[in-house]
């Protein structure tokens, strides 16, 4: 029986020295990580209920903030990209319509994103 385990053991290691140090460190990391984050109440679920419930509350706080956010950043890529567009119409290059559609379709994802962030999080606004 010693033997069996002796031979696996030098198996195993022979294994390991051809495995990179990269690939080591991840498996270390997941099996050493996992147990870690494991809670000590396992039948109590009543403290995580709490704490997603919290996070909740307090998402719906930020999403007018990010929205608000969303519409400021599409003002300022409009600003920009109508400078830009019109460097490049005084300079006359050749791609004056791809930097327009550009800048239009960026500012459409934008407020679309703007739009759609509250319903992501099911919040009427």
């Amino acid at each position: 029986m010693f033997q069996k385990i002796k031979r696996m053991y030098r198996k195993a290691k022979g294994f390991v020295k051809g495995v990179s140090t990269q690939v080591k460190m991840l498996a270390f990391a997941l099996l050493t990580g996992t147990p870690a984050m494991a809670q000590s109440t396992a039948g109590d679920y009543s403290a995580g209920t709490t704490a997603l419930s919290t996070v909740a509350e307090e998402i719906v706080k930020y999403v007018p903030i990010m929205v608000k956010l969303c519409y400021a950043i599409a003002g300022v890529v409009a600003i920009v990209g109508a400078i830009s567009v019109y460097i490049a119409m005084n300079n006359e290059e050749q791609d004056v319509k791809k930097k327009i559609m550009m800048v239009v379709g960026a500012c459409i994802f934008l407020i679309a994103a703007a739009q759609a962030l509250p319903l992501f999080f099911g919040i009427d606004a």
